[in-house]
């Protein structure tokens, strides 16, 4: 019981990191009633790609998303994650506690579920980890194609895209690195699949959380805020949702470690798509 209130709360401490900066909708104060307009104008040409998100904000020249920007953008990116904690409100917590607890829930399910007998098939695991492979490596190759041809095309959208969708992959590895080194958790092929928490041994190789999930969660949630058309949500979401199951198939991860890294890996994404993106026109191939 100790060990779960132990993980329950990194858990919530983990989720509520990233989700400030994700959820928080942030406001300025206009310098004047012709500024505001001009603001809002400017701000009603982009197609809001989820109901339930703010808009893109208002993105400065030097925090755009241009190459040369990148690595200053990635630290700011690093500080506003690791410091949301202190902006979490009423408006913004209930996201964190909500995620914490479905860890929380799944974490005392985690045995039961990879020490079922569908999941020791050898084949099924070896099958399960050679496609999560391929599909996370989709993922990091689909922004490097997309700048490639939005460079060579001069479609500034397609090469944005694959700047943000790089940042946002740099983010979460750097975030997830750190997760693990705290939680050191076993693996699942491990001392029977109980998934302990704080294990020394462990080393860099900790469970929890799953990088192949924020990796393809972050990559996709940049190219699904891009192109907000149905299909491409549907196709990146679901390729992403493919990794994070084919992860818990090959007993590479408990759903736990997948659920977490799904999560953060989206909030990262739909942060820096927010706070970097810089196109105003949806100019598809």
């Amino acid at each position: 019981m100790f060990s779960l209130l132990r993980s329950g709360t990194l858990a919530f401490a983990a989720l509520s990191t990233l989700a400030a900066p994700a959820l928080a909708q942030e406001t300025s104060k206009p310098d004047s009633a012709g500024q505001e307009k001009t603001r809002q104008q400017t701000t009603s040409q982009v197609a809001n790609p989820l109901p339930d998100v703010p808009k893109p904000l208002i993105v400065e020249p030097q925090d755009a998303a241009t190459l040369r920007n990148s690595p200053r953008n990635i630290l700011k990116d690093q500080e506003a994650i690791w410091t949301s904690p202190i902006r979490l409100r009423n408006s913004n917590v209930a996201g964190p506690i909500v995620l914490a607890l479905a860890t929380t829930v799944a974490i005392t399910t985690d045995h039961q579920v990879m020490t079922s007998s569908r999941l020791q098939d050898a084949s099924l695991n070896n099958q399960a980890n050679t496609a999560s492979n391929g599909l996370v490596g989709a993922f990091v190759a689909l922004p490097v194609a997309l700048y490639g041809m939005g460079h060579l095309r001069h479609h500034t959208q397609a090469e944005e895209t694959g700047i943000l969708g790089g940042e946002a992959m740099l983010d979460s590895l750097a975030v997830n690195e750190v997760l693990k080194l705290v939680a050191q958790r076993e693996r699942p092929t491990v001392d029977g699949a109980k998934g302990k928490f704080f294990q020394s041994g462990v080393g860099t190789g900790s469970s929890f959380p799953s990088n192949h999930s924020i990796l393809a969660w972050s990559s996709a949630a940049v190219i699904a805020s891009e192109y907000p058309g149905p299909l491409t949500g549907i196709a990146v979401y679901g390729m992403a949702t493919g990794v994070s199951i084919t992860r818990v198939l090959a007993r590479q991860h408990f759903p736990s470690d997948v659920l977490v890294g799904s999560a953060v890996g989206w909030m990262i994404g739909r942060y820096v798509w927010r706070h970097h993106q810089r196109s105003r026109d949806l100019n598809y191939f």
